[in-house]
């Protein structure tokens, strides 16, 4: 595999051959020079860093609207549509039908349009709105429906927020702030619980309505209100974002991206428009590698929709059930953070990668082993933990495939929508037939988790391969060190 190079990789080699030779001082010169250029880059990436923040409130709200159902489970949401046999499972992975189809259209939208500070909200007030309706229905029919709506109009959401950041960030930069918003993500996890544990408790029968159906209406009534406000605070892209950016501010932020791989990230490698960027990334067979990889782990990570069951086993009444989920999540938090700095800093993805998913192994071997009460509590934080590698494998993504931006902007969605096809086959991994100790499902996590990690090492030796290629023809050409892939 790491011995042939595709027709597309020499295209991305070439992207990356044209860096930049001018010196330092030249460069900086239209900057004030470069201890001033410094300054400015640290003002740039402060308010740049303050308005991407939304995105992690985004996120958070995201995932609660799309696992409250689990959550809901807890409290008659099944009985009070007369839920039988595999009819809940299905209203889990119909969510992913629509997740799908639409984040590559979306993607390929938003590169178009370049306004995502307009598309992304309006998405989100739509699926707040439809997450709100889901507490008016009374059967599976109705539940099916929301949910399926539901994913179409969330897709538009984590592809366009990964292709937001590639449009501003560094590679440098990029697995930092993309563990940033997938706190989100986890947070939601740790305090989603916490959240519908109070509504749950304290809303039971309000104005004659379930618990359960508040508990979509509140959080549905928050996503629409945070998406008004994004309207005013997220950024567009470097091109189009002047309002809030200073003209030289404007101006580094595009020379950044061009410094970062050698060329710039428009018209210097858009030529054929939105299609030619579908064409490139279907035809790189890196693409369909990464999103081979990412949807075995995805499965693995698909105890995270019952992760209120998993907890569930330890003999728990329900609402310390639900108040148990969130120190495994705020755990998870801190390690994803952690583990995606220290990514950044020394240019690795696949070791980090690698030692959090045998993380998650270790995790589910305990969990498999014993029913003891604490040792199944202290495998919920090993597997949450598993979630730093995600994180590390989107921003590698973002790394592996820079430009043109048409072609990453397909590239990310098409990966992120392929690899729910892992949440789809997740949402049957854990059949309540197969409790309390769901031996079996713990064992197909194993399973993904290993092959992902020998995907990734087999990616891993084929990008070092074409650094040695860039780093050749550097030397045959008398070219100071260029663009380099992160391994």
């Amino acid at each position: 595999m790491s011995a042939s190079v595709s027709v597309a990789e020499k295209k991305d080699i070439e992207y990356a051959d044209d860096k930049l030779e001018a010196n330092v001082d030249n460069v900086d010169e239209e900057f004030g020079g470069h201890e001033a250029r410094k300054q400015l880059e640290k003002k740039l990436l402060r308010k740049l860093d303050l308005r991407m923040s939304i995105l992690i409130v985004i996120y958070i709200l995201n995932y609660i609207d799309r696992n409250n159902a689990s959550a809901a489970r807890l409290r008659g949401f099944e009985s009070d549509l007369r839920l039988v046999g595999q009819e809940f499972n299905t209203l889990l992975s119909i969510l992913y039908v629509g997740y799908i189809l639409m984040q590559i259209p979306s993607n390929m939208l938003l590169n178009r349009i370049g306004r995502p500070s307009l598309y992304l909200p309006c998405c989100m007030i739509i699926w707040g709105t439809i997450s709100i309706l889901t507490g008016i229905t009374t059967n599976f029919v109705g539940a099916l429906l929301t949910r399926f709506f539901l994913g179409f109009v969330e897709a538009a959401f984590f592809p366009g927020s990964l292709f937001l950041l590639s449009k501003w960030y560094k590679r440098s930069e990029l697995g930092v702030r993309t563990a940033l918003l997938s706190c989100g993500s986890l947070i939601s996890n740790a305090f989603g619980s916490l959240i519908a544990s109070g509504i749950l408790d304290g809303m039971q029968g309000k104005l004659g309505h379930s618990a359960w159906r508040w508990l979509f209406y509140i959080e549905g009534s928050l996503t629409v209100f945070a998406a008004i406000c994004a309207i005013f605070i997220l950024p567009d892209f470097p091109a189009t974002s002047h309002t809030w950016l200073s003209p030289l501010e404007a101006r580094l932020a595009e020379k950044r991206m061009e410094e970062d791989v050698g060329v710039g990230d428009e018209a210097q490698t858009e030529a054929g428009g939105a299609v030619h960027g579908l064409v490139l990334a279907v035809s790189d067979w890196k693409v369909w590698w990464l999103a081979l990889a990412l949807t075995s782990m995805v499965v693995s990570l698909s105890f995270n929709a019952f992760f209120p069951t998993l907890s569930a086993t330890m003999g728990f009444s329900t609402t310390v059930t639900l108040l148990l989920c969130a120190p495994p999540w705020a755990f998870a938090t801190i390690v994803a953070f952690c583990v995606t700095r220290n990514s950044d800093r020394v240019g690795d993805r696949f070791n980090h990668i690698a030692i959090s998913l045998f993380g998650g192994i270790i995790g589910f071997i305990i969990a498999v082993s014993t029913m003891n009460t604490a040792a199944r509590y202290v495998s919920l934080f090993l597997m949450a933990q598993s979630y730093a590698a995600f994180i590390t494998f989107l921003a590698w993504v973002s790394n592996s495939i820079p430009r043109p931006p048409s072609k990453r902007a397909v590239a990310i969605a098409c990966i992120n929508a392929f690899s729910q096809l892992g949440n789809v086959a997740g949402s049957y991994v854990w059949p309540t037939a197969w409790g309390p100790s769901y031996r079996n499902s713990y064992a197909i996590c194993i399973a993904t988790n290993g092959l992902c990690i020998v995907m990734c090492y087999i990616f891993k030796k084929h990008l070092e391969h074409l650094n040695k290629q860039l780093e050749e023809k550097e030397n045959e050409e008398g070219k100071p060190k260029g663009f380099r892939y992160f391994t």
